[in-house]
């Protein structure tokens, strides 16, 4: 395709040098023949659109005007109709593609039976998606955005551009067939409508639904959502059970442990983070509780590592005095971690288990 499409733009281009190749010498030998330059140009405007008009200036006494008129007009209408041909081709092709492309699409998801409906793109989409394909579970993806999409058909998947709460997308996407769906977009109210979609044109399909806000979640088991995953309380619950753990240690001193949890963490938006709180800190001194009002929301405070004594706080009281020195082990979404670091040093960095990453 991509040769096609470069042959029809090589037609273009080429015509289009010519015709105007052609004009400059036709403007060029009309001046020679004594004409001025603007019954030149008139000369070879009348010409090119075979309009018919008079001839600016008898040719009766110039009979080689008249015959490289007769051979401009030839050549010019043949570059005019070369460039054409390419725009048409060009087009043509294209519409082509897309046609042959959409009914290849249709016909892949035409086939298939018992898989999984994606609705959303995003991160946890993308994650998700990959671990089917790495399971063998056949699967199509629903998105509005047609730039996510082409990466993932240029990846071979399958993949209908829609909104996932229409049933016309849905059923576009095999949903009379499918036996999960799954809508991992980070809006909870869109959540809630595609789940009642699905669940109004196929009620014997298992529906799993994301939800951020746990005041959601009721109203998606309501509208028929079979499972409901929230990100922010797996990520706590997990953090929870190390931290529980007699070797809890190894989430401040084993990097390894902990770049692996930060990579689950990972697949639903969240990190685990070591913030320091340096001697010009202006969380120094002060108790735990205000920094978690100045942190604002999105964040959890899991444990406080005391520096001068190397103890380890697990769910630290709020009225718990920072010290400088200390470090905080937080849960938080990537977009959060980064603002409470601000806060509490002043170099702007935040510190990941074996690695460092500017913020500014």
């Amino acid at each position: 395709m991509d040769g096609r499409l470069s042959s029809s733009s090589s037609k273009i281009l080429l015509g289009t040098l010519l015709f105007a190749l052609f004009c400059a010498i036709a403007v060029y030998v009309y001046v020679t023949a004594g004409w001025s330059v603007l019954d030149a140009l008139y000369m070879v405007a009348i010409t090119i659109s075979t309009v018919g008009y008079g001839e600016p200036v008898d040719t009766s006494a110039q009979p080689y005007v008249r015959a490289f008129t007769t051979l401009f007009a030839l050549v010019s209408t043949i570059a005019t109709v070369y460039v054409i041909g390419g725009l048409v081709q060009m087009v043509a092709e294209g519409e082509f593609n897309r046609a042959m492309g959409a009914r290849r699409m249709t016909t892949g998801i035409g086939k298939l039976s018992g898989h999984a409906i994606i609705c959303g793109y995003g991160r946890v989409g993308q994650i998700l998606a990959r671990d089917l394909r790495q399971f063998g579970i056949p699967f199509v993806i629903v998105d509005l955005n047609a730039e996510r999409l082409h990466d993932a058909e240029a990846g071979g998947d399958l993949v209908v551009i829609g909104n996932a709460s229409e049933e016309e997308t849905l059923q576009a996407a095999g949903i009379e067939r499918a036996r999960y769906l799954a809508t991992v977009l980070p809006d909870d109210a869109a959540n809630v409508f595609i789940t009642l979609t699905a669940r109004d044109l196929k009620s014997d399909i298992f529906v799993i639904a994301r939800a951020e806000d746990p005041s959601t979640e009721k109203k998606l088991k309501r509208s028929g959502a079979d499972r409901i995953v929230l990100p922010a309380q797996i990520g706590a619950t997990r953090i929870a059970s190390l931290i529980a753990h007699p070797s809890a240690e190894s989430i401040l001193s084993d990097d390894q442990s902990v770049d692996e949890f930060n990579n689950m963490l990972g697949t639903i938006g969240l990190s685990m983070a070591e913030i320091p709180i340096p001697l010009e800190s202006e969380f120094a001194g002060r108790p735990l509780a205000e920094v978690e009002i100045a942190g604002g929301i999105g964040f959890l405070i899991v444990a406080l590592h005391r520096k001068s004594d190397g103890a380890i706080i697990r769910q630290p009281e709020g009225k718990t005095i920072l010290e400088a020195g200390d470090s905080l082990m937080v849960l938080g979404y990537n977009a959060a971690l980064p603002k409470l670091s601000r806060r509490a040093q002043s170099d702007h960095r935040i510190r990941y288990r074996g690695a460092a990453m500017d913020n500014n």
